[in-house]
């Protein structure tokens, strides 16, 4: 279709509307628009904005986006290959059939049963393990040696004037051992339940759905049978990508509690750092830390008022 001069009657030379275009309509409209705008309060149309129906519908498509984005990135298993572990390709139900933690033999191929969360976004390649080790142990020799020197020099002194000498130190020394950890990105922790070996098949088909359903952590093991007797429980880890993100320390125990694992008004369970695990500090360590971060019940606030 070609423009005639018609089609620009309105337009000045300028080629912009003139004053006696029609473009905004009618008097009587332009006087309607005029009152809106008068009456337009700015202040209360972005308070009101975010629950608008357009805009409610526009953030509800925009986190199923997010969403669909997440869940469709390529899943992950740190234990690829192990045979001590379960496998993408397989199913939780043919995993927990295939290694029972109640008659799986221990051995040199199966020190523990594993089981990782696909959607996790912790790599191995985050944290510098030796480059931790190597610092802790320092650390560890120091204090050792700080500590010799005071028992040396306290000689003679009630065990316990010598104990309050050496409690800010080794309060100190935590701190630091946890501070290199973060450091060097050695952050993983776990909460430890012991269930008796009756319950450690139930237990752990629990955990093993869960942990891959996204609901506990980054990943999980169990023991298996180490020949020792029916009586003897089993140490089922569950473990959090930073023991020092507190909230999803929290998240992860009141998801266990929902499951039914943990029991607000029974025996607590613990949090332990890896970090303090690979340097040996476990309960009576010969250098008088304290070998668990957190407890269930102060967290979950039992016993409180």
């Amino acid at each position: 279709m070609t423009a005639t001069d018609s089609d620009y009657e309105e337009y000045g030379t300028s080629g912009y509307l003139s004053s006696d275009s029609s473009f905004y309509g009618d008097d009587e409209t332009k006087a309607k628009l005029e009152e809106e705008c008068e009456q337009f309060d700015p202040t209360q149309y972005w308070t009101n904005h975010p629950y608008l129906l357009p805009v409610v519908a526009a953030a509800s498509r925009a986190k199923a986006e997010a969403a669909s984005s997440s869940s469709s990135k390529p899943l992950y298993n740190p234990y690829k290959g192990l045979v001590s572990a379960r496998q993408l390709d397989e199913s939780v139900g043919d995993f927990l059939n295939r290694l029972p933690p109640l008659t799986t033999p221990v051995s040199r191929n199966c020190p523990w049963i594993f089981i990782a969360n696909p959607h996790a976004s912790t790599r191995p390649t985050d944290k510098d393990q030796g480059a931790y080790s190597q610092a802790a142990e320092k650390m560890l020799e120091e204090f050792t040696q700080q500590r010799q020197e005071i028992e040396k020099s306290m000689a003679g002194k009630a065990q316990s004037s010598i104990t309050r000498k050496l409690t800010p130190l080794r309060k100190a020394l935590e701190e630091k051992l946890l501070a290199k950890a973060k450091e060097k990105g050695f952050t993983t922790g776990k909460w430890m339940l012991f269930p008796y070996p009756e319950d450690v098949n139930s237990r752990w088909a629990i955990v093993a759905e869960a942990t891959v359903n996204r609901e506990l952590g980054i990943a999980a093991k169990v023991a298996p049978d180490n020949g020792e007797g029916d009586r003897t429980p089993r140490l089922i880890c569950v473990y959090t990508k930073d023991f020092s993100d507190i909230e999803d320390v929290k998240r992860v125990l009141s998801r266990l509690v929902e499951l039914g694992l943990v029991k607000k008004d029974e025996r607590g369970i613990y949090y332990k750092a890896d970090a303090l695990t690979e340097m040996g500090i476990n309960s009576g360590n010969e250098f008088g830390l304290k070998p668990t971060l957190y407890a269930s019940k102060d967290l979950l606030g039992a016993g409180k008022k």
